[in-house]
């Protein structure tokens, strides 16, 4: 430290990188897919938004409330194009889920997060294709969206990583 360093030892980190890193990565995660020049006929990209959302759920349980939910999804569908209230509505059923299983299973370990990042993805998206198509048929929704989820259940494990690296920032002292 020098002379004209103001910081003390034992300083906490800033309280405004605290509070808005996990929600604007979430919120860059979700507007992310529109900002890369890839067309597709059937969905590909995993939802990065929705895995970002996840991944903050399942490291830091207690830093958000249940209800976050509501405004990152709302945010999403906004920029995913589903119809409005479809992330609303599957995002805050994933952070109770999230929320029910913190409370049930006491030491987990990364395979656990991974397998419930992973179960979480593909129901989130599997019943978002199906709130999308109701009148389509079953099999044809889930095999439509299947890659999707294959791909969104092997990113989960670099996007813990990842949200760990972001979490390291975040309580970084000044």
């Amino acid at each position: 430290m020098t002379k004209y360093d103001t910081r003390r030892l034992g300083e906490p980190a800033s309280r405004w990188r605290m509070q808005t890193v996990p929600v604007v990565t979430v919120m860059l995660a979700s507007a992310l897919p529109l900002m890369l020049p890839m067309v597709a006929s059937s969905p590909v990209l995993p939802p990065l938004g929705l895995l970002m959302f996840l991944c903050w759920q399942l490291l830091r349980t207690e830093m958000w409330p249940v209800w976050i939910g509501l405004p990152l999804g709302l945010w999403d569908d906004l920029f995913s194009g589903a119809s409005i209230g479809t992330a609303v509505g599957l995002w805050t059923l994933a952070s109770i889920a999230i929320h029910y299983f913190s409370q049930r299973i006491y030491w987990r370990g990364f395979f656990h997060d991974w397998a419930i990042g992973a179960l979480l993805v593909a129901t989130v998206q599997a019943l978002a294709a199906l709130i999308a198509h109701p009148d389509a048929h079953l099999g044809r929704v889930l095999g439509l969206v299947a890659p999707q989820m294959v791909i969104s259940a092997l990113l989960v494990p670099l996007f813990l990583r990842l949200t760990g690296k972001f979490d390291n920032f975040r309580l970084k002292r000044r």
